[in-house]
């Protein structure tokens, strides 16, 4: 009877000997199948792929050990050789499926990666709060017993965060090679619980159905290695699931909070359910982060010219609305107007690639030009547009200066620009007045011709004299505005008001040649220096004729200092025989040198300066033109718009 049922046995045993072979087979033909599929591959993802091989390869060999030592013992430790393969495998398929995903993902935003931990995080709680703490109350036994036996579905779980995290960080998009692994591990987990509950229970024998997981584990993993590695560059779902999934994790851990709250679970538990929820934290102030960068980047983009780099017409709006409320007083500002001349030309013959390459440099230089005292804009097409600080400068100089970057010389091509400018808020208060007035000065100067000519040399003159004389260039600037206010008034068009506008801005130029210690001599001049002094008249007449489109203007320049009785200089020219021009210009160039500083004496108020002018008119001014200022700076006053000087 012992024979047989000795026979008996030997059969039995023989028999799972057998079962288990098919098996081991299965298990060591899937590792050198993933093996193999992972010399296909390249760097980081042909290592990670290795990794999961080796760890099949790991598993089969604890289950060669299992097999042939520890099958037929009466008892069977706890630890053994065989956990030690076991267990090999989740921790080098975790390496290795985590290089693979490393490998193939690229770009990925940090909210994915954020993502990503969390859910792994939430799975590993959820292992730790509820399946470890029911295997351990299955099995019992020592305290190395119980860590072996939990660490199977802890670690299995860990693993399906991982392929989880996968997904996430991919946007929550599936492809093969994850669907496949995927679908391994869940077998794999399955597996392993259903073994542990079945000893549990005093069973896990051999042959058992369930044990076909392990081997489905495998050759999924394997046919994932196979799948071609394709790198994809992380795209985030814009759908609900980008949202909803990372909150389900989120919950899943305050769940795992909860239960241990309600019931005995594992401080690991609670330890891997905190950190999710801390994940969720950062995450949504990654969210919060990206978001306001985004909104940000949004408002750059709208307010700025997508070719030049440059402020566009919004931004212009929008700096000069703030602007505006500031402006005032000491702190005017200059808005000028830019259309650039022959660009056309430039664009026809050479393209329109170059024309833009044209436009991006003419941009930049002129950011580069006005860059500490203003900001430059492209309106669109070939027009910029800048606003200015002018400080102490005259409004006319910065934007003629501003203007000279807008040019470019080359064989073939000359591109230059005319422009307009207003002060404001002298002029205007109103945004929408001033570029309309801007724009009209703007084309006025465009379609003058001469008149275009003539800005451009008288520019170029009064740059000199401001590099010459600041408080000269001062000076003129204030003369040159209350001049203009006069010419309106007494009704001149606009081509003779301009006219007089040039005259005030050059009438002292010839003083370029007078020297420095006549000109700022702090006592009364001698003969020989009033000499000297008269003289300017004629050098600058000579200066400003030397320009063919301010030959008018120089007659002007001529005569600005000639008197209503005959008793000036250089010609001794009276009443009518002055031009109305010039009679305009020495009322204003008066007026101006009273009220102003000077080295042998102060400024005068504005009162007394208007009592002397009317004083001496009828002997040294013209009585109409004299009644005429009155009138304009009276007005000026009312509208708080008197030059800076005066």
């Amino acid at each position: 009877m012992f024979e047989a049922n000795e026979l008996l046995h030997g059969f039995a045993l023989s028999g799972i000997l057998l079962g288990r072979s098919s098996h081991l087979v299965v298990d060591f033909g899937a590792g050198v199948l993933c093996a193999v599929a992972a010399l296909r591959h390249h760097g980081a993802d042909r290592t990670g792929w290795l990794l999961v091989a080796a760890g099949i390869l790991a598993w089969a060999a604890g289950d060669v050990y299992w097999t042939t030592v520890l099958l037929d013992q009466a008892s069977i430790p706890v630890p053994s050789p065989a956990d030690v393969g076991y267990l090999l495998f989740p921790l080098l398929a975790f390496a290795g499926l985590a290089l693979v995903l490393g490998s193939r993902v690229r770009g990925a935003p940090r909210r994915l990666w954020v993502d990503a931990v969390t859910a792994s995080l939430a799975t590993a709680a959820v292992a730790a709060a509820v399946v470890v703490p029911s295997i351990v109350e299955l099995i019992g036994g020592d305290w190395r017993s119980v860590a072996t036996n939990a660490a199977y579905p802890l670690s299995d779980l860990i693993l399906l965060g991982l392929v989880v995290g996968a997904v996430a960080v991919r946007g929550w998009r599936l492809d093969a090679t994850w669907a496949l692994a995927g679908a391994g591990l869940v077998s794999f987990w399955a597996a392993d619980s259903h073994y542990l509950v079945a000893v549990a229970g005093g069973g896990g024998g051999f042959p058992d159905p369930w044990n076909a997981g392990w081997d489905l584990a495998f050759l999924s993993l394997a046919a994932a290695a196979t799948v071609p590695a394709r790198a994809a560059v992380a795209v985030e779902s814009r759908g609900r699931r980008v949202v909803i999934l990372p909150l389900a994790f989120g919950a899943t851990a305050l769940g795992v909070l909860v239960y241990s709250g309600l019931a005995s679970t594992t401080p690991v538990a609670v330890a891997l359910a905190a950190l999710a929820l801390g994940g969720v934290g950062v995450r949504l102030w990654i969210a919060f982060h990206d978001n306001g960068a985004m909104l940000d980047a949004t408002r750059v983009e709208a307010l700025t010219d997508a070719l030049t780099g440059l402020g566009n017409r919004r931004a212009l709006a929008v700096d000069l609305s703030r602007a505006m409320v500031e402006a005032g007083g000491d702190r005017a500002l200059v808005l000028v107007l830019f259309d650039l001349d022959g660009f056309k030309h430039y664009n026809d013959c050479y393209g329109h690639p170059a024309g833009d390459d044209l436009l991006v440099r003419l941009g930049s230089g002129l950011q580069a030009r006005v860059a500490g005292h203003g900001r430059a804009y492209r309106m669109g097409g070939d027009e910029f547009c800048a606003v200015l600080h002018p400080g102490l400068a005259r409004p006319a100089l910065v934007a003629a200066d501003a203007a000279a970057a807008l040019h470019a010389r080359g064989e073939g091509f000359d591109i230059g620009a005319s422009h307009g400018f207003v002060v404001l808020p002298h002029e205007t208060s109103e945004p929408a007045e001033a570029l309309r007035l801007a724009d009209q000065r703007m084309y006025a100067q465009k379609h003058g011709g001469r008149a275009s000519a003539g800005s451009q040399s008288r520019d170029v003159l009064l740059r000199a004299l401001a590099e010459r004389n600041p408080e000269l260039g001062e000076h003129l600037s204030t003369v040159a505005e209350l001049a203009v206010a006069v010419a309106r008034r007494l009704g001149l068009d606009e081509a003779a008001v301009e006219e007089v506008r040039h005259a005030a801005d050059l009438h002292d130029v010839g003083k370029v040649a007078i020297p420095d210690a006549i000109l700022d001599k702090p006592g009364p001049l001698d003969d020989d220096e009033w000499v000297f002094m008269h003289r300017h008249t004629l050098i600058g007449e000579r200066i400003v004729a030397a320009a063919p489109a301010l030959k008018s203007v120089a007659v002007l320049v001529r005569a600005s200092h000639e008197r209503h009785d005959g008793r000036g200089y250089p010609d001794g020219l009276a009443g009518e025989d002055i031009p109305l021009g010039a009679r305009i210009v020495s009322v204003c160039d008066s007026f101006d040198a009273m009220v102003a500083d000077r080295p042998y004496r102060a400024a005068v108020p504005v009162a007394v300066a208007l009592g002397e002018l009317e004083r001496c008119a009828g002997t040294q001014f013209d009585p109409a033109v004299v009644a005429a200022f009155c009138e304009a700076v009276a007005e000026l006053a009312a509208r708080d718009a008197l030059p800076r000087a005066a």
